[in-house]
C-alpha cells in the first residue's frame, strides 16, 4: 500500500499529524479509518506520526459492518462497547479520525431506536465526553466517489477541489480570524437575519473558538454557544444535511426562551423524523453551539457537515450539546449542525453584534473583518 499513497495524502497526513493535532513523542495517536478509500490516507498517517516519534494505532471499521452491529445489538451490548471504546480513548492523546463511506445513506434503515441507545452508551461518553474535551483531536472526510455524487462533480474534479481547502493556510487563517474572535468576545447580543429569520440570542461571557485546521479539515469557522434561554425567534435553514443517515432539507425553527417550540421539515416526513430527535431529550430542543464560517474555498453545501458548516458567508447552528470549551450548560445525547448561507444568491441575510451589522449578504463589511472576506483570503 505504501508505494501507491497519493502525494497528495503525504501532504495532508503531514498537516494533520504535525499542525491539527502537533502529535509529540510518547504520544499515542488513535488513527480511526472508516471506508475502505481511507486507508491510503491511514497508511500516509501511520507513517507521519512514526516519524513525529509517537505512537499509531490504526483502527479501521465500516458503515455497513456499523450497521449490522446496530441492527441487532441490543443496550447492555451497546454498554459493553462503549466500556471499551471509552478505555481506548482515554488512553489516547491524539485522535485523528478519516470517513469515507461508499453510501452516506447506509445506516439510514437503522431504527431510530438503536441510533438513540448508540448515541447515550458509545458516541456521547466516548466522543463527546472523552475525545472532544481530553484529547487532541481532528476529523475529517475523504474523497470517495459517493462525496463526488453529493457534491455533483467528476470524482477527479472533487478531489482536486478536496485537497485544495483542505489544504488551505491555516496560519494565515489564524491571523485573518483574531479580530472577529475579539469583536464576539466583547458581543452581548447577536440578530441574525434573512428570509424565515429573526432569531435573536446573548453570548455574553461564552468563550469564544476559533477554528482554523486544529480540529477539522477542512476548517475555518469561529464559535461560541448562546446564552441558553436568551434564544427567541425563528431561523431557517436553507442548506440540506443529513442526520443519522437520514436527509432533511428546508429545517425551520422557532425559539421561546431558547427551547426550540416548532420545527418542521420540506414535508410531513421530515418534520415527524426531526420531532422524534427534538424529543430524544432534554436539551435536544436547545442550542448549544453558534458559529460563523468562513473557508474562501467552500462556496456549496454537499450535504456534509464537515465542508458545509465552513461555507464562506454562512452560520450554523446546533442543536444539543455544547461543547466544554464554549459551555453554556446544555447536555444532550445529540449535536447536530445545521447550516444557513447568507450570500446574495442564496436569499442574503445580515448579522449583527450589539445592533452593529458585522456581516451582509455573506460579506464582512466592518474593515477588521474583511481579511475574512474570500477575495482578500484567497
Amino acid at each position: 500500500m505504501t508505494s501507491s499513497i497519493d502525494p497528495r495524502d503525504r501532504t495532508l497526513a503531514d498537516l494533520l499529524v504535525n499542525y491539527s493535532v502537533a502529535a509529540k513523542p510518547g504520544d499515542l495517536v488513535f488513527i480511526e479509518c472508516v471506508g475502505e478509500e481511507t486507508l491510503g490516507l491511514g497508511s500516509a498517517l501511520v507513517s507521519a506520526v512514526a516519524k513525529a516519534g509517537a505512537a499509531p494505532h490504526l483502527q479501521f471499521t465500516d458503515p455497513a459492518l456499523q450497521r449490522e452491529y446496530l441492527i441487532e445489538a441490543n443496550e447492555e451490548s451497546m454498554k459493553r462497547l462503549g466500556e471499551f471504546e471509552l478505555g481506548m480513548m482515554q488512553g489516547t492523546q491524539c485522535y485523528i479520525g478519516v470517513r469515507g463511506a461508499g453510501n452516506i445513506f447506509e445506516k439510514s434503515d437503522v431504527p431510530s431506536e438503536k441510533s438513540k441507545l448508540f448515541n447515550r452508551h458509545v458516541y456521547k461518553p466516548v466522543h463527546l465526553d472523552v475525545r472532544v474535551n481530553q484529547t487532541r483531536w481532528c476529523v475529517l472526510r475523504y474523497p470517495t466517489p459517493s462525496m463526488a455524487q453529493l457534491a455533483q462533480t467528476s470524482t477527479s474534479a472533487f478531489a482536486d477541489f478536496y485537497y485544495k481547502v483542505c489544504c488551505v493556510d491555516y496560519a494565515k487563517m489564524a491571523e485573518a480570524v483574531k479580530p472577529l474572535e475579539t469583536l464576539m468576545a466583547r458581543t452581548d447580543k447577536l440578530h441574525f437575519k434573512g428570509p424565515g429569520t429573526d432569531l435573536t440570542m446573548s453570548i455574553r461571557d461564552i468563550p469564544v473558538v476559533p477554528c482554523c485546521g486544529t480540529h477539522n479539515i477542512p476548517d475555518g469557522e469561529c464559535f461560541t454557544a448562546p446564552v441558553r434561554e436568551s434564544v427567541n425567534g425563528t431561523v431557517q435553514f436553507n442548506t440540506p444535511t443529513i442526520y443519522e443517515g437520514k436527509p432533511f432539507e428546508n429545517i425551520f425553527l422557532r425559539f421561546e426562551n431558547g427551547k426550540a417550540v416548532e420545527a418542521r421539515g420540506a414535508d410531513e416526513a421530515q418534520t415527524q423524523a426531526l420531532q422524534g430527535i427534538l424529543n430524544r431529550d432534554e436539551g435536544a430542543r436547545y442550542l448549544g453551539e453558534i458559529s460563523i464560517g468562513f473557508n474562501p474555498g467552500v462556496m456549496e453545501p454537499m450535504r456534509d457537515i464537515l465542508f458545509d458548516e465552513k461555507i464562506a458567508g454562512s452560520f450554523h447552528m446546533a442543536l444539543g450539546n455544547a461543547y466544554d470549551e464554549a459551555p453554556n450548560g446544555n447536555k444532550s445525547s445529540i449535536h447536530w449542525d445545521l447550516v444557513c448561507i447568507q450570500r446574495q444568491e442564496k436569499g442574503g441575510g445580515e448579522i449583527a453584534f450589539d445592533g452593529q451589522t458585522i456581516r451582509r449578504d455573506g460579506l464582512f463589511v466592518i474593515d477588521e473583518l474583511k481579511e475574512l472576506n474570500p477575495d482578500a483570503f484567497a
